[in-house]
């Protein structure tokens, strides 16, 4: 009995398949298929395929040629008076093909002008019917049949995805990196080894796909934690490096090749900026170009503001005019030691018997924790007031299995007292894998601040030895 019903079901499918393949050839030769022969087995034989991959022969491509990605596929359609369009197309707008600089409707094959044809996604096909019952109901009401056809779609590199074109060229089975940082008209991309002989292929298609990208560049080495800027390569487009960008509503320009920035920390300048309240003085030790004074400055801050290159801080007094808040920061080109026994130690006696807030701003996060030791015995005893000590903001990465405590345990050693129950970890974002940055925030505690046991040295303005290349620097700003 078993085998007899085998054999009726071998028998049923295989002229089931013939049917198929009969379907397929009326489909590639001009004829319109009602929606019924859509469903089902022979709908997932003819639609299944992948449509939208480019060519195989583009596989190992170094030197981009656009045409040989181009290919002719077919794709369901229906045809569609033109009285109804408009409200056919917004009805079967989940249907209908979405594909970059694909139109939704073309020309009826007859080419008449009662009628046109709207393209279908061809992978709708899979399921049992192509239409769902709200847009069959639609198109009864619009009195259209559900009769598809097909059209042959001339598909180009320009109707591709970046990430479709890239997983096209590169060897099967490797990493495809599309993903990039956009700084301005500046795409920056950290490729890896087995993607170098494909980086100016790389970097044109991400011009390419990326309106207003005119420049893709390419990391070349480590950061180097003294200035916090990389030498880059251009991959694609011009050699102009200067860009504007625009920030949580305050604008910046600066020499990307020159300074560090890091459109990922957005919302974190956001977080702290907020913290601070009209009239607050803030000190930021390490501050780039301006994400964190500039702001501060908007929102009514006095800003004292520090950055050891010599670029980032000429950067940071031209953001500082454009943005007009030039009267309310002091700028200093200062290592961060120098800037904490220098300014900071200036100001903070007058500030610490004010009612204003006080913010210290410490935005190194391959180094900032070991500055902390810097504040040790900064001030005379007789200047104390335990009501107006500085809120510190640290950021620090960690790779430990617990970033919070280790943060913590680091800041304490430096500062040379225990921080534990006496401060908050904000986790900021993962930077690697096992990578994490930390911001741990703290009053400065007046045991540190007007310690007797640690004789301060004189300020230097050059940078610590232990300031040399750092690879951890590079989420620095």
């Amino acid at each position: 009995m078993l085998r007899l019903f085998f054999r009726i079901f071998t028998s049923i499918q295989t002229e089931r398949n013939l049917k198929v393949a009969a379907v397929h050839r009326s489909f590639c030769s001009a004829a319109s298929l009602p929606a019924s022969v859509w469903s089902g087995f022979a709908v997932k034989t003819i639609m299944e395929p992948k449509l939208y991959r480019p060519p195989p022969e583009v596989r190992g491509m170094t030197s981009l040629d656009k045409e040989a990605f181009t290919q002719t596929i077919t794709v369901p359609a229906l045809r569609v008076p033109t009285g109804v369009l408009n409200k056919v197309v917004k009805s079967l707008r989940k249907a209908t093909i979405q594909r970059p600089g694909v139109p939704r409707v073309v020309q009826d094959k007859e080419e008449s002008s009662d009628f046109r044809l709207v393209l279908l996604d061809p992978h709708r096909g899979s399921s049992p019917s192509f239409f769902s019952e709200a847009e069959a109901e639609a198109l009864r009401s619009f009195s259209v049949a559900e009769e598809l056809q097909y059209y042959e779609l001339r598909l180009t590199y320009h109707n591709l995805k970046s990430e479709e074109v890239l997983e096209a060229v590169l060897p099967q089975g490797q990493d495809v990196t599309s993903g990039f940082s956009r700084v301005g008209h500046i795409a920056h991309m950290n490729l890896r080894d087995h993607q170098l002989p494909y980086k100016n292929l790389i970097g044109q298609v991400i011009m390419d796909k990326n309106p207003g990208v005119t420049c893709v560049v390419n990391k070349t080495n480590m950061i180097d934690s003294t200035y916090r800027n990389f030498k880059m390569e251009v991959l694609a487009g011009e050699e102009n490096m200067v860009a504007k960008v625009k920030e949580n509503g305050v604008t910046y320009e600066f020499d990307f090749s020159r300074v560090y920035w890091n459109p990922r920390l957005s919302t974190e300048h956001q977080r702290v900026v907020q913290l601070v309240k009209r009239g607050d003085t803030v000190f930021d030790v390490f501050a780039g170009v301006g994400p964190f004074a500039i702001p501060a400055a908007r929102s009514g801050a006095n800003v004292l503001a520090n950055d050891l290159n010599p670029e980032s801080h000429r950067w940071l007094q031209h953001n500082c005019k454009l943005n007009k808040v030039e009267k309310k920061v002091r700028t200093f080109n200062l290592d961060g030691r120098a800037f904490i026994q220098g300014p900071v130690k200036q100001e903070l006696p007058v500030l610490l018997k004010g009612k204003a807030n006080v913010h210290v701003v410490m935005n190194l996060p391959a180094l900032a924790l070991e500055f902390l030791d810097a504040f040790r015995g900064l001030l005379h005893q007789e200047t104390s007031c335990d009501e107006n000590l500085p809120t510190v903001h640290c950021y620090g990465f960690s790779k430990d299995d617990n970033p919070e405590m280790d943060v913590v345990e680091r800041a304490s050693r430096s500062l040379g007292f225990p921080l534990k129950d006496q401060c908050s970890v904000h986790f900021v974002r993962n930077v690697a894998p096992n990578k994490d940055m930390m911001c741990v925030s703290f009053t400065l505690p007046k045991e540190v601040l007007f310690s007797a046991d640690y004789e301060q040295t004189e300020p230097s303005v050059e940078p610590a030895p232990k300031r040399q290349k750092c690879e951890e620097a590079t989420d620095s700003t």
